[in-house]
C-alpha cells in the first residue's frame, strides 16, 4: 500500500488535491482512499489531507501517520510543523517553493521542490493573493513518486476540477518538466 500525507492551508487545495490523486489511481485500476483531517479549520489555516493506493481493497480506516511520500503545498509550514514526521526513508518530500532542496533545512534525503505558487499564479489559478497549487503540485509529485501516470493525473484533473481546466492541466504538466530533486 501506497500512503501519502499533504499538508496545506485552507483554499489551497489540499483536501482536493488528494482526490484528485486517488481518482487518478483508481483509472489505472487501482484500489484508493482520500479524506481530509478536520478541525474547526478556515481559510489559511494548516489542514491535512491523506491518499491511500493499493492493488488490493483497502481496510483500514485510520490517518496515515506513516507515509510513504509527504506533499506540502504551503512552504512557511515547514517553520512549525514536522512535515517528515514518520515519512518512510525510501519516499519523497514533495515542498511547493521556489527553492532548490539544498536551500531548505529539512533533514531528510529525498526532497523535491517546485514552484507551484508561480506555476498557478501563471494559470490564474486561484486569485494573485491566494493562488490554487493542488494540480500544479501533483504534477511534480506524478513525477518523482510514480505513483501514477501523468496521464491518469491529467484524465483526473479534466474530471474533477469545477473551472479553468486546460489551464489546471498545463499547471500539472509545467510542475511536471519543472521539478527539482535533490542530489
Amino acid at each position: 500500500m501506497i500512503e501519502i500525507r499533504f499538508h496545506g492551508r485552507g483554499g489551497q487545495g489540499a483536501v482536493v488535491g488528494a482526490e484528485i490523486l486517488a481518482e487518478a489511481a483508481f483509472l489505472e485500476g487501482k484500489y484508493v482512499q482520500a479524506f481530509p483531517y478536520f478541525g474547526v479549520e478556515r481559510r489559511g489555516a494548516p489542514v491535512t489531507a491523506y491518499t491511500r493506493i493499493d492493488e488490493d481493497p483497502i481496510r483500514i480506516r485510520t490517518n496515515i501517520y506513516t507515509p510513504n511520500h509527504v506533499v506540502v503545498l504551503d512552504p512557511t509550514l515547514l517553520e512549525f510543523i514536522d512535515v517528515a514526521e514518520g515519512l518512510s526513508k525510501e519516499g519523497w518530500l514533495v515542498v511547493n517553493t521556489s527553492k532548490k532542496p539544498s536551500q531548505l533545512s529539512i533533514e531528510f534525503e529525498n526532497v523535491a521542490t517546485v514552484d507551484a505558487t508561480r506555476i498557478a499564479r501563471k494559470y490564474r489559478l486561484g486569485s494573485k493573493n491566494a493562488p490554487i497549487v493542488n494540480t500544479a503540485i501533483l504534477g511534480a509529485v506524478s513525477n518523482v513518486t510514480k505513483v501514477v501516470s501523468i496521464e491518469k493525473l491529467l484524465d483526473s484533473i479534466k474530471n474533477r476540477v469545477p473551472a479553468k481546466i486546460e489551464e489546471n492541466v498545463q499547471a500539472a504538466e509545467e510542475a511536471y518538466e519543472k521539478l527539482v530533486v535533490s542530489g
